[in-house]
């Protein structure tokens, strides 16, 4: 690079000049047209003005004719061209876009290879569709196509072994597959990848939040917190093939309620059918209506699960196993916001119909709490929240315990 065009042309009252010049080079744009600079300096319009000979100016901005400043590098010999100045000024220019078409060249063969394998799994082709289109994976990877490689490599080793037979633990399956045992903790790439993967092979819906992921994780033999949040039930009979089957028999023999862990639901799966229980199985909200059933009906009291609050992981496995076999289920909660919530997931991941859970049932109590929380509208009758909202009481399944028993006796 010559003084004279450092001195001419890289000044710093011009280094906006020579920035818009490589940018275009940099994405492949002829150097023709030209650019403008709104509100200059008076240093910037002095040195625009000297460059050019123009006449000085007081217009708003500045306007730069990249032809005319071409001809003019050349006629002074300064270098071969406007574009040879700016890259003896500020070094060798890549091409954006030629750089751009080879990354994307070389993720479209990342993804490519993810799904060739996957050919003859539909469902994990189906969720690395999703992962790479939603942008997730570019994100994972921090747009690197090698470490999408890497993290969809991984993440398929996982994959193949789901789901798992036998039930394994979640830091097991990491161990055993990616060398690390909190390799899919949460907040880990490739644990967000086969969630994902786990989600579209069994068809859940996965929410992200700490319950959301034990469920998914669940859903294809994989246990995060096997022994906690177990599920409460009562007389629920099953196959007595099973340990978990022959447990339920001898708690229902006595009219005792039981408790089934996650792991007793997934490592010895116990086996219903409509002629073990019934074609109906009612689901309750609260442990207290388990305990009322126990105490007053003891063995001759219908089967009964509590959800005891919001469904955990061993809740909807249970559920799931009850689905599956043919079984309906016919839910009540207590009449306020929280319960509805629960009503809502009920009746669109199980199914379940209401017990005694509708607008004339809520009308014909008496008595209540003070409602309070955000409404949320039900989704098996319309007309429930506006009876809450405007009766502005809430109503728990203790005050209803003699109709439910009544339900429970028959």
């Amino acid at each position: 690079m010559t003084g004279r065009l450092e001195a001419t042309l890289g000044t710093p009252e011009l280094g906006w000049l020579v920035t818009r010049v490589r940018r275009r080079l940099e994405h492949g744009q002829a150097i023709a047209g030209t650019v403008a600079l709104h509100d200059p300096t008076t240093g910037q319009r002095a040195a625009v003005e000297a460059l050019l000979g123009r006449t000085p100016r007081l217009a708003g901005s500045l306007t730069v004719d990249l032809a005319e400043l071409d001809r003019l590098v050349r006629h002074a010999a300064l270098a071969d061209g406007l574009a040879g100045a700016v890259v003896a000024l500020t070094g060798p220019v890549s091409d954006l876009r030629a750089e751009a078409a080879r990354r994307e060249r070389e993720w479209a063969a990342v993804i490519d290879e993810c799904l060739a394998r996957a050919a003859d799994r539909p469902a994990v082709a189906e969720g690395i569709a999703k992962v790479t289109g939603s942008g997730l994976l570019r994100r994972l990877s921090r747009g690197d196509p090698l470490e999408a490689g890497r993290l969809l490599t991984r993440a398929m080793d996982v994959t193949d072994r789901l789901p798992a037979r036998p039930v394994t633990t979640l830091a097991r399956l990491a161990a055993e597959t990616l060398d690390d045992s909190h390799a899919l903790d949460h907040g880990r790439p490739e644990a967000t990848l086969v969630l994902r993967a786990a989600a579209a092979l069994t068809g859940l819906r996965l929410v992200d939040d700490a319950n959301g992921r034990r469920d998914c994780w669940a859903s294809v033999g994989v246990l995060c917190d096997e022994l906690s949040a177990p599920v409460l039930v009562l007389n629920l009979h099953a196959d007595p093939g099973s340990l978990t089957g022959r447990a339920l028999a001898l708690h229902a023999e006595a009219g005792e309620p039981a408790r089934l862990t996650l792991r007793q639901l997934l490592r010895h799966e116990p086996r219903f059918s409509p002629a073990a229980l019934g074609h109906t199985v009612f689901v309750c909200e609260n442990p207290t209506v388990v305990a009322a059933a126990a105490d007053q009906l003891g063995p001759a009291s219908a089967p009964l699960v509590c959800l005891d609050g919001q469904r955990k992981t061993a809740a909807r496995t249970l559920l799931d196993l009850l689905g599956a076999a043919g079984v309906g289920l016919a839910y009540h909660g207590d009449f306020d916001w929280g319960g509805i919530r629960i009503g809502n997931v009920m009746t669109r991941d199980h199914a379940a119909r209401p017990w005694r859970f509708s607008t004339p049932d809520y009308l014909a109590t008496h008595g209540g709490t003070p409602l309070e929380g955000r409404p949320v509208p039900a989704r098996w009758d319309p007309t429930l929240a506006p009876a809450l909202t405007d009766a502005a009481r809430a109503v728990h399944e203790e005050q209803l315990l003699d109709d439910l028993l009544t339900d429970l006796a028959q």
